[in-house]
C-alpha cells in the first residue's frame, strides 16, 4: 500500500513539472513574440519619450515652420459642419476627411452686461474646428458661423516634432491609434509575463517579491507625490 501511495505520489509530481514546464515555455515563446512585434515601435516611443522627457534640458529642434491664412467661401456657404469638412477637404486638397473636429454651437457671450437688460442678448456664433493632416503636416481649419472666409494654419513639423506627434499621436489617424494600442497591451502581457517567468523558473521568489514590491511602492510614491 506504501508503494503505491509513493508511486502515485511521484506521478503526479511529475504531471506537475510538466505541466509546469509547458507552462513555463508557452510563456516564453509568446513573451519572445510579442516583444518581437513591439521591438520597433518600442523604439519609437523609447526615442520620442526620452525627448519629451527631458525636453526642456536636450533642447532638440523641432524645425516647425507656421503659416496662417484665409479662404474665402463658395456661394452659397456649406451649412452644415458635413458640408463644411467635405469642401473643406476638396478646397484644401486633403487625400482624407479630417482627423478630428470640434463644434461649439452658439451661446451667450460671457462678458455681457447682465444689469442691463435692456440691452440685446449678445451672442457668440458657432465654432467650427477641423483638423486634418498627419505628423509631418497639420493643418487647422477654423471657422465662425457668420464669416465670409476660414482661417487655415499650417503646420509643417521637422523629423523631431514628428516623431513627438507619432508619440502623442497628435494628427495620426485611427489605424495608427490602434497600432498603438497593440503595443499597450503587449507592454501589460510583457511585465505579466516576465513577472510570472521569474516566479516559475527562480528559487529566490522571496528576492524577486521585494524587488517587485519596492518597484511598486516607488512607482506608487512619486505618483502621489505629483497630486
Amino acid at each position: 500500500m506504501d508503494h503505491d501511495s509513493s508511486t502515485l505520489g511521484h506521478a503526479a509530481r511529475v504531471r506537475s513539472h510538466q505541466r509546469r514546464t509547458a507552462a513555463v515555455q508557452w510563456i516564453r515563446r509568446m513573451h519572445g513574440w510579442i516583444g518581437l512585434w513591439g521591438a520597433v515601435l518600442g523604439l519609437l516611443f523609447g526615442f520620442s519619450g526620452i525627448w519629451l522627457n527631458h525636453r526642456n534640458v536636450l533642447k532638440l529642434p523641432q524645425a516647425q515652420e507656421r503659416t496662417r491664412a484665409q479662404l474665402a467661401l463658395p456661394e452659397p456657404v456649406p451649412e452644415t459642419p458635413e458640408a463644411m469638412s467635405r469642401w473643406l477637404q476638396e478646397a484644401l486638397r486633403m487625400s482624407g476627411p479630417p482627423n478630428s473636429t470640434r463644434i461649439e454651437p452658439a451661446k451667450p457671450v460671457a462678458w455681457a452686461d447682465k444689469n442691463d437688460r435692456g440691452a440685446p442678448a449678445l451672442t457668440q456664433p458657432a465654432h467650427w474646428v477641423f483638423n486634418f493632416g498627419g505628423p509631418n503636416e497639420m493643418v487647422q481649419a477654423e471657422y465662425w458661423q457668420g464669416n465670409r472666409s476660414v482661417g487655415v494654419a499650417t503646420t509643417h513639423n521637422g523629423f523631431v516634432a514628428t516623431l513627438t506627434n507619432m508619440h502623442k499621436g497628435g494628427g495620426m489617424p485611427l489605424p495608427w491609434i490602434l497600432l498603438v494600442d497593440t503595443l499597450a497591451g503587449s507592454l501589460i502581457f510583457l511585465s505579466v509575463s516576465g513577472v510570472a517567468l521569474w516566479m516559475l523558473t527562480h528559487r529566490r521568489r522571496r528576492v524577486g517579491l521585494a524587488v517587485f514590491g519596492a518597484s511598486l511602492v516607488a512607482v506608487l510614491a512619486l505618483a502621489l507625490s505629483a497630486l
